[in-house]
């Protein structure tokens, strides 16, 4: 690969993946002002957003295997497509039901970081670049941190337009960026692993199974004309694939809880202001792009699995002081920040380790499904929290147990993956 088609790749990777997450944020921003423009009582909204995931979830699992099978470059143009969909379906939202529906489809969007993953650990194995092959993982975890950046932007977007358009219209300004990148998307070249791939799959279905393998061989890659579902099951892939999948479940109840969800702990458990909420998540989310930096560049240093480990646990325990102990504005924009610092932070690492867990044929599949456990993470989240908001608890001390706990223990899982060798190639 080029050195200009890697960084082209890179930067419409990080284009798309900024949009797809402004548009999984926007609901979850927009959720107070959606909610009162309906009537919603608290454990109403919180059923809606669990409802949401369950949606988001089907469609994120499915994502995988159709990548693995029509290939990368296709697979994005697919992601961010749906993101377009989702937002201009949600801006006419006539109530609770149509909108679980039309939001399923951002399940689309979610699964954009795991075709991302796929695609970039791909190219970056073999680019003439080398600046970019020496750091990658520093320079994927400035992709990645299209997380915060789009989450800033949401905030900002909601704080500048949501007076002029309403909630609708913010949904429906954001279906022409993601449009836009969908078209530049198809201007990327394949990765040379999938066209390998793909070239061994003509060879089967030719017949030629002896020189499919002869061709594996010649490559260094093993050959598994099995479902890749079923290949990040087997062997080597298996214990990582249980571990990773785990940690994603509980670590997503932090991120439902103080991402997804930022307005509503900041207005109900802290007393703050809608259009204060806005404020302090853009710098709240300013820095936590810069956890993205820190641990991509840390985990090229020191290993992922554990940079991400001990991210998680920090993260769990600055968060559990924010809801317990920080009084004022100061005070809480300050521990919020840094727990989300070291909560998003480690996914820069965490989605490039995923890659490397899994061999070329099942590589997006092994990584849109873990990706896409984070639904019933998000689920679960939502049925506690739901459950306990309405026998009386109240938002903060919901997600303490909830979003502190939850990320405290997904750092402890993490310690139990597998050590996974970069790829080269």
């Amino acid at each position: 690969m080029s050195v200009k088609a890697t960084r082209q790749a890179t930067v419409i990777a990080f284009l798309a993946w900024l949009l797809a997450v402004y548009d999984y944020i926007l609901f979850g921003t927009l959720l107070p002002e959606i909610g009162d423009h309906f009537g919603w009582s608290e454990a109403t909204a919180s059923l809606v957003s669990t409802l949401v995931s369950v949606g988001t979830a089907i469609v994120a699992l499915a994502v995988g295997p159709i990548v693995d099978r029509i290939g990368r470059r296709r697979g994005m143009i697919l992601t961010v497509s749906g993101t377009a969909l989702a937002s201009a379906a949600s801006a006419a939202t006539p109530g609770a039901g149509y909108l679980v529906g039309v939001r399923a489809f951002g399940g689309l969007g979610l699964s954009e970081q795991a075709v991302n993953a796929t695609y970039l650990n791909e190219i970056y194995a073999v680019t003439e670049d080398e600046k970019i092959k020496k750091r990658r993982g520093l320079v994927y975890s400035a992709v990645q941190g299209g997380w915060p950046l789009g989450v800033l932007l949401a905030a900002a977007f909601v704080a500048i337009f949501l007076p002029l358009v309403g909630w609708r219209g913010c949904f429906l300004l954001a279906v022409f960026p993601a449009v836009v990148i969908a078209l530049a998307r198809r201007g990327l070249k394949e990765s040379p692993q999938f066209q390998l791939e793909l070239q061994m799959r003509e060879l089967r279905k030719q017949g030629r199974a002896d020189e499919a393998a002869e061709l594996a061989r010649e490559y260094g890659v093993e050959e598994q004309p099995s479902a890749p579902l079923l290949s990040i099951f087997k062997g080597s892939a298996l214990r990582n694939t249980l571990v990773l999948g785990f940690a994603w479940l509980v670590n997503w109840f932090g991120i439902q809880v103080f991402a997804v969800l930022g307005t509503t702990v900041l207005t109900e458990g802290k007393q703050v202001s809608f259009t204060g909420s806005l404020i302090m998540l853009i710098v709240i989310n300013a820095i936590g792009y810069l956890g993205y930096l820190f641990h991509g560049w840390i985990g090229d240093r020191f290993g992922r699995r554990n940079v991400i480990a001990v991210g998680w646990l920090i993260s769990g325990v600055l968060f559990a002081l924010t809801l317990t102990v920080a009084s004022g504005t100061v005070a809480v924009v300050t521990l919020y920040s840094l727990g989300m610092f070291f909560l998003i932070g480690p996914y820069a690492a965490l989605l490039f380790y995923m890659g490397e867990c899994y061999d070329t044929q099942c590589r997006a599949t092994g990584t849109a499904f873990l990706n896409a456990l984070s639904q019933p993470g998000a689920i679960l989240a939502g049925v506690i929290t739901t459950a306990m908001l309405a026998s009386g608890s109240n938002w903060s001390s919901a997600a303490l147990i909830v979003g502190a706990v939850g990320t405290f223990v997904s750092g402890l899982v993490m310690f139990a993956a597998r050590k996974v060798q970069t790829l080269q190639g």
